[in-house]
């Protein structure tokens, strides 16, 4: 699979996004400590494989961390409080709105402290819109645990549709895919 968020390449990094209250934009070396905080929460771990041990962390984090196409950081008033990712969807991986795969999957996780203030449907809403211009028709699917209510939440806010449930990573996952792609294809 390409390396790109789509089976056609995208324009990477685009200028910096504006909302209402955020910024999304292209990680610097001022975002590694978020980084480290956000994968080694154990709130923000619950729903996604377990957090990670804070030391490893510290040694292994790049100088620029997250650094690539498809990953915005979140930033409000200077400072990173998550991510938003637009990667392809692995072939693999069960859940698929193409019969050849190659939708961009969006993915968000946000320091617990930012949790509860809406900022994930901004962020990913102003996500989806500049992917939408970038690559029109193309799809944008999302996996959440079932468990994960405030994921699932995010997701129907964002008019994703459930296409389907499957078992992965030993739980119950939600699929659903975006409805320009619904409406596009």
């Amino acid at each position: 699979m390409p390396d790109e968020i789509t089976v056609r390449p995208v324009p990477w990094p685009p200028a910096p996004i504006r909302t209402e209250r955020l910024v999304l934009r292209e990680s610097e070396a001022r975002d590694r400590a978020a980084f480290v905080d956000l994968f080694a929460s154990p709130e923000v771990g619950t729903y996604v494989g377990g957090s990670q041990a804070r030391d490893q962390l510290e040694r292994a984090m790049p100088e620029v961390p997250g650094r690539r196409p498809g990953l915005f950081v979140v930033d409000l008033d200077g400072a990173m409080i998550g991510m938003i990712t637009l990667d392809p969807r692995g072939a693999e991986r069960p859940g698929h709105v193409r019969p050849d795969a190659g939708e961009a999957e969006l993915g968000y996780m946000f320091l617990p402290a930012a949790w509860g203030r809406g900022y994930a449907v901004e962020a990913s809403a102003a996500a989806l819109e500049w992917f939408a211009d970038a690559a029109p028709g193309e799809p944008v699917v999302v996996t959440t645990r079932t468990a994960n209510a405030r994921s699932m939440r995010v997701a129907e806010k964002l008019g994703f549709t459930e296409v389907e449930r499957f078992e992965e990573y030993g739980a119950a996952q939600w699929f659903g895919v975006w409805p320009s792609a619904m409406s596009s294809g």
